[in-house]
């Protein structure tokens, strides 16, 4: 069986949809904090049981009968590293056969301040004996048209990412490829480094913004601790507006960038543009 954590979060549930076209429910096991939010899921046949990143005696019974785990990196940040400790231990207890991890794109040489506990994991992963292999994940397209609205809204696409290029994918198509891998081969030891096919700056972001909506939206870039500021002033948490504006300044040394080109070749197509999500996100509104 295969087991996915976090799986009524955005990516697991997308990893869910992605597994059931490989194979059949019964295979699949959907772990979450919260049974009851993850109905939907059960009603199409997925076992769904409970573990709690932050509750280990949850994950050894969730664990059981497990082959494949993908391990979705917690969104609890400074917490990150002891949470996932705890997964790694009880799947080595319970005889999990491969470890698949959510990670971040060049993780062990990464500028961007949220790698720090993702090059731990994967340490803590080196360490466990425990066969496993890294997704590490570059940007999700999602990341920056959340705040398309805004920007619409102000003609402005705020930032701190200068002319950086970003090479972000679709959140789905970070979730194929991790069901492309958990029901691969051989994938233990790999490290994939997945980006999208294309990149471009947040100038040309907000170019496309204005092409496709009709309303003239302009980048404005803006020195880190002024951006972290207006990300505070808007209501942020503080760790987030933190995370933001850091990897935005991170983007600008080329954190975010990559050109191999693994993601589509996971997928066996191109990634998605991110015109065509930008497309989607500007007809729900």
């Amino acid at each position: 069986m295969i087991a996915i954590t976090g799986a009524t979060g955005q990516l697991g549930r997308l990893v869910i949809t992605a597994l059931l076209e490989h194979v059949q429910a019964d295979q699949v096991v959907a772990l979450v904090r919260d049974p009851l939010k993850a109905e939907d899921i059960a009603e199409r046949g997925v076992d769904v049981r409970h573990a709690d990143y932050s509750q280990p005696s949850t994950l050894g019974t969730a664990l059981v009968g497990v082959e494949k785990l993908l391990l979705i990196s917690s969104n609890e940040l400074g917490q990150r590293v002891e949470q996932h400790q705890a997964v790694i231990d009880a799947a080595k207890a319970a005889g999990v056969k491969l470890v698949a991890y959510t990670s971040v794109l060049h993780a062990d040489t990464s500028a961007l301040g949220l790698a720090e506990e993702h090059r731990q994991t994967e340490h803590a992963l080196q360490n466990s004996g425990v066969p496993y292999v890294l997704l590490r994940n570059g940007w999700y397209h999602e990341n920056y048209l959340a705040g398309v609205g805004s920007a619409l809204a102000h003609h402005a696409l705020l930032g701190s990412a200068e002319d950086g290029r970003i090479s972000s994918a679709s959140r789905a198509d970070y979730a194929e490829a991790a069901a492309v891998v958990l029901t691969g081969s051989d994938q233990a030891g790999k490290v994939y480094e997945l980006a999208g096919d294309d990149s471009y700056s947040l100038s040309e972001l907000a170019a496309l913004i204005t092409r496709q909506s009709g309303t003239h939206v302009a980048y404005q870039n803006l020195p880190e601790a002024e951006y972290r500021k207006v990300l505070l002033d808007i209501g942020l948490p503080e760790p987030v507006a933190e995370l933001l504006a850091d990897s935005d300044s991170a983007a600008a040394k080329g954190a975010l960038f990559d050109d191999g080109k693994q993601l589509s070749g996971l997928l066996g197509r191109p990634t998605t543009p991110v015109a065509v999500s930008l497309q989607q996100a500007l007809a729900t509104g």
